[in-house]
């Protein structure tokens, strides 16, 4: 109490800079500082080596904590949540539940076109290639008029791989419905691909790493086809979020592109960080083999282009996914 009387007494005195010092007093004592007010930051991505800035930047949390800290601040709490496909985590947007993710470009556009351009942002690149349809190691399949009758998974209905494998068949002349037609198409989770592709109920399946050279290393899986230089995951920020938080998805953006570039540059280590993660988020353990093998189909990136994004408007448009063209100005926008 005696403490504080003088200082009430030294801010009522008619010297200011008395009364300026104790005005910065009584401020630390009476009111709690902004700075250690906590931020949350609510990030989606799916547990597959297609994700790898969001495993390792879990994996940095870990074992670096303090360059996450020095990037964002250290009030900044990071919230991560993970989905099994794109659609599902466009619903979180949606929702409110999540403010960046990372995920695939079809459910992206999906998203935006919905909104009428309103819900969603693409503020970075992540991930191209990766992508790649499997058949049966002794298939006589070669080209897409050759599935008619066939069964083809894909990890859900409507995700990037899923609208890539009907355009495919319907660009070989099949007829290609929701349901059935000329081939199947059957959304399928990952991991029941493989038991399903095992027991060979399916012929071919359109998927993502590591779940391809899962196909190959464990089913005797053969690629038929690769999509070596499609965008496969991009970082998509909440509109709102965006305009009321630019600062703090500038400072994520930017971690983002520090990560991709220690990603590229320090391929070993960040290839067992990546085993450690799914290890831990799938109670399995990954092989080496299989993280080694899918690496090199996969090109991290922090950059993306709206003329990227008219091919895969193109490809959508194709097999029914988008009816009109969206005005896509205002999807790609830089924090």
């Amino acid at each position: 109490m005696q403490i504080r009387r003088k200082l009430f007494r030294a801010f009522f005195s008619r010297s200011f800079a008395p009364r300026f010092a104790a005005s910065v007093l009584l401020t630390s004592l009476f009111a709690a500082p902004l700075s250690a007010q906590e931020t949350k930051l609510r990030i989606g991505y799916f547990p597959n080596i297609t994700h790898v800035q969001a495993l390792v930047a879990r994996a940095f949390e870990q074992k670096k904590p303090e360059w996450l800290r020095e990037r964002l601040g250290p009030n900044v709490k990071l919230e991560w949540y993970t989905y099994n496909a794109g659609p599902s985590a466009m619903e979180a947007v949606f929702a409110g539940s999540i403010d960046l993710t990372y995920v695939g470009p079809n459910p992206a556009l999906n998203a935006y076109t919905r909104s009428k351009g309103e819900e969603v942002r693409v503020v970075a690149g992540a991930m191209n290639g990766g992508a790649a349809l499997v058949v049966q190691n002794d298939s006589t399949l070669k080209t897409a008029a050759d599935f008619r009758g066939k069964r083809v998974a894909t990890p859900q209905f409507g995700n990037t791989q899923d609208v890539s494998a009907r355009a495919w068949l319907v660009a070989g002349g099949l007829r290609i419905t929701q349901t059935g037609g000329d081939a199947q198409v059957v959304p399928t989770a990952n991991p029941d691909q493989l038991a399903l592709f095992k027991s060979r109920q399916l012929d071919g399946v359109w998927t993502v790493e590591p779940w391809v050279s899962r196909l190959e290393l464990e089913a005797q899986g053969r690629v038929l086809l690769e999509e070596r230089d499609a965008i496969i995951a991009i970082l998509v920020s909440r509109t709102r979020f965006l305009a009321e938080n630019r600062p703090l998805v500038a400072k994520f953006a930017g971690l983002h592109r520090e990560l991709t570039e220690w990603i590229k540059a320090n391929p070993a280590e960040a290839q067992a960080m990546v085993r450690d993660q799914l290890k831990t988020e799938m109670r399995a353990e990954v092989p080496a083999e299989l993280v080694g093998r899918a690496w090199g189909r996969l090109t991290p990136v922090t950059e993306t282009s709206l003329d990227a994004f008219q091919n895969v408007v193109r490809t959508a448009q194709s097999v029914g996914f988008l009816k009109d063209t969206p005005d896509l100005g205002k999807l790609v926008e830089k924090p």
